[in-house]
């Protein structure tokens, strides 16, 4: 089983403490979103976890418990580090602060367990081509020595993120636009030695040497564990989407971030009342169990009879 940590929510950030509780009991209860009654119950044991994906804007928090995280599971990190001001990214971290944390965490886990994240690519007056341009190739110059990727994808429009992309005067990239930034991002990962992947993408930017990626990927999981990997895709994500099968332990409306263009939380008011609700002790992110909830035991693949970590050993010597 790949554990994703999140796709719905900023674990690292907001929740590394209920995350390690969660690990050392060796269980976790996962509300299912399209019906929150029925609750999973997932095994978080070496047994059966094959790798842990974090998805992160600011992994800070979770720096602390890496060396014990490590001794008993792989991971790796998708890092998201975009250059948009607090008018996209209102309560994400100094840029320059989070670039220091990125040389951390690579000196910490190394840069085969890191993945830059440049996402989402949105135009507006503010941030148009000439921008993104600019900016990606100042990141890429910076994150290229402590990151083994990027993947970058372009915005998509969701009815109910409308509002604030009109107060953002934002728009989502046409298919030319789309080739364009993609043939100066590849100009800026060649000159950097990074290679560049996009995430559920239909655009093909395969002329630019730029490749359709999966963030849940099988491939680097088996580089970094020495194991194979047996995961199908994932027919819960987009057709676009080339990620293999995980089980995400996330919540939508509960990362604190507040980005104008994320899909995952619909307004600011939700969101703080479902973060009031967390309890770090709960083995559920929001609140616990309630009458009525149906609580199933998530089936996981047949635990190997070794799950050794081949050279895993300590993450900080």
């Amino acid at each position: 089983m790949i554990l994703s940590a999140s796709r719905r929510t900023d674990i690292p950030a907001f929740f590394p403490r209920w995350f390690m509780a969660r690990l050392r009991e060796g269980f976790v209860l996962s509300r299912n979103p399209m019906n929150l009654r029925q609750v999973s119950r997932v095994s978080l044991s070496p047994e059966t976890i094959d790798c842990i994906v974090f998805w992160t804007k600011n992994p800070a928090p979770l720096l602390p418990f890496l060396d014990e995280i490590g001794a008993r599971f792989p991971f790796y990190f998708q890092f998201t580090l975009n250059a948009y001001g607090p008018d996209a990214e209102p309560w994400v971290p100094p840029l320059a602060e989070r670039l220091a944390t990125l040389r951390l965490l690579s000196g910490a886990v190394g840069r085969e367990r890191i993945v830059w994240r440049y996402d989402p690519v949105f135009l507006s007056p503010v941030y148009d081509a000439k921008w993104h341009t600019a900016r990606f190739g100042d990141l890429a110059r910076e994150i290229a020595p402590f990151a083994s990727g990027c993947v970058f994808s372009f915005l998509d429009f969701y009815p109910k993120i409308g509002k604030r992309l009109r107060a953002l005067n934002a728009r989502v990239c046409d298919e030319a636009e789309m080739r364009g930034l993609g043939e100066r991002f590849s100009a800026a990962g060649k000159q950097y030695g990074l290679s560049l992947s996009t995430c559920a993408e239909a655009v093909d930017l395969s002329a630019f040497g730029i490749r359709h990626g999966c963030c849940i990927d099988p491939e680097r999981i088996e580089k970094l564990t020495g194991r194979p990997v047996r995961a199908a895709k994932d027919r819960n994500q987009r057709p676009e989407c080339g990620c293999a099968a995980s089980v995400d332990i996330g919540a939508y409306n509960t990362c604190r971030h507040g980005c104008r263009y994320c899909y995952a939380n619909f307004s600011p008011e939700s969101t703080a009342a479902r973060i009031a609700r967390h309890d770090e002790n709960s083995p559920l992110l929001v609140g616990g169990l309630e009458p009525g909830d149906r609580v199933t035991k998530r089936k996981t693949p047949t635990p190997k009879k070794s799950r050794e970590h081949a050279g895993q050993g300590s993450l900080f010597t």
